[in-house]
């Protein structure tokens, strides 16, 4: 069905797999609207609750966006690319599921903002991340400058979007760019395990919780702590709540529906 990218489930884990090894996994606008319509079925879907992001082979998640159509750009056709790029990884960002980006290799570019756009990120130790678009006489434009400061703070951002140097795994760990570094052959193991873990608790408190943290990083804190006590008002109705506390109370493993 697709062409550049792969799409496989486990139970409630879904893995959508950048699959152009050729290319480093370089992002082209057909990639884009692949995801793009993949997040259609996701979103329909729901027994799923976690979704996996990864790149196929073993050197990168992503190294960046198609050199040759980035080559094409120009100022008449730049807006609409970007701008499309920005509303797919939004989407991802935005999902009532958490996702997780597992960064094999190289993450550049447009892969890095992919990888932000996920709720959590676990880098191999062999990784590189950066966003080196200055080098090439442009700036970010699928999020970077946006998601980048909220994540590592404005000072950090600012080095690695304007000297264009990418970091290392253990760096990148350090100024809270990515939650966990493995080694190679441990990273999927270490994904699938944290996603067993997210797929096992309630789905719409983890809906509702991802929403709120979002919400707060868009707005002010009085904004953000009158979207959380909403959400919290959600969350108390729900049968996963009801279920949570009782097997609490009765000392057993909850058994949540998500619903």
């Amino acid at each position: 069905m697709f062409e550049n990218i792969l799409f496989e489930t486990d139970g409630p884990i879904a893995t959508l797999t950048v699959n152009r090894p050729e290319k480093l996994n370089a992002i082209n606008n057909a990639t884009v609207e692949e995801i793009d319509q993949l997040l259609d079925q996701i979103e329909k879907a729901f027994d799923l609750r976690v979704l996996i992001l990864a790149g196929a082979g073993e050197k990168a998640f992503v190294a960046g966006a198609d050199i040759h159509e980035l080559d094409r750009r120009d100022r008449l056709n730049g807006r609409l690319e970007t701008r499309r790029r920005q509303e797919v990884y939004t989407r991802i960002e935005e999902l009532g599921i958490p996702s997780i980006a597992a960064i094999n290799g190289w993450a550049l570019g447009s892969g890095l903002e992919l990888a932000m756009a996920c709720t959590l990120r676990i880098s191999s130790s062999k990784a590189r991340l950066g966003q080196p678009e200055v080098k090439l006489g442009i700036i970010p434009g699928a999020g970077g400058t946006q998601r980048l400061p909220k994540l590592i703070g404005m000072g950090r951002a600012m080095e690695l979007i304007l000297t264009g140097e990418p970091v290392n795994a253990d760096q990148a760990l350090a100024i809270g760019l990515v939650n966990r570094v493995v080694e190679p052959d441990q990273l999927m193991i270490e994904v699938r395990s944290l996603a067993t873990m997210l797929a096992s608790r309630p789905k719409l408190a983890l809906q509702y919780a991802k929403e709120a943290i979002l919400r707060f990083a868009e707005g002010s804190l009085s904004q953000g702590l009158a979207h959380e006590s909403y959400l919290h008002t959600l969350s108390c109705g729900t049968e996963d709540k009801k279920e949570g506390v009782k097997s609490f109370m009765e000392k057993r493993d909850p058994h949540f529906q998500g619903r």
